[in-house]
């Protein structure tokens, strides 16, 4: 499943993922903003990894902003932009 999200700022935000079981899986997000450091990519898609599918977009955003490590910066882009663009893949 794929899904995207251009943010306000203009910066767009892909996510792409299986669902299995009822949930998240394989979620890979990328997007042509920028994240310091830019390990914090991992933990992202990892916050995501087994999530339930049928998680609201704040859930969704919650995980993702409660896995990010101390001091990442994300210019262009939020755990809510991410949740929006994992909630439009699953509604396809």
């Amino acid at each position: 499943m794929h899904g995207e999200y251009k943010t306000p700022g203009g910066k767009l935000v892909a996510a792409d993922l299986e669902v299995a079981s009822g949930r998240l899986r394989s979620v890979v997000i990328s997007g042509d903003f920028f994240l310091e450091p830019p390990e914090a990519l991992e933990s992202i898609s990892g916050a995501l990894e087994g999530a339930p599918a049928a998680a609201s977009e704040e859930e969704l955003a919650t995980l993702v902003s409660e896995a990010l490590p101390r001091g990442t910066e994300m210019v262009g882009f939020s755990p809510q932009a991410v949740a929006r663009a994992v909630r439009r893949a699953l509604s396809r």
